[in-house]
């Protein structure tokens, strides 16, 4: 079963509303820069925003819309440390572990 939500992104300095609706595997997977995020939070649990950027090798503004697509479907947590941002894999989201542990299958091929 979907689900219906509303988020806000940025592009371009402008607020842009965005409906997910009936989000699906293919929405979830169907960027190659998302997978990189995932894969990256997966394996390190929890990273700054510039690590993401080092370790994907995207810029700013992609890492950062797919973090913000990423937080609204439960998958990763953002937490303020003073003027740092950590984000955070939610390995107690079931859908989170279950794509960490396609990641290990796969890795080990």
């Amino acid at each position: 079963m979907g689900f219906k939500e509303t988020w806000i992104t940025h592009i371009n300095s402008k607020v842009i509303e965005v409906s997910i609706l009936n989000s699906t595997i293919e929405d979830l997977l169907g960027s190659r820069a998302r997978v990189k995020i995932l894969k990256a939070l997966a394996i390190h649990e929890k990273l700054t925003i510039t690590l993401l950027i080092k370790k994907t090798r995207l810029n700013h503004g992609n890492v950062r819309k797919h973090l913000d697509y990423l937080k609204t479907v439960d998958l990763v947590e953002e937490k303020t440390f003073g003027r740092s941002k950590i984000f955070r894999y939610k390995l107690e989201n079931m859908k989170a572990r279950a794509f960490k542990n396609l990641i290990e299958i796969l890795e080990d091929m």
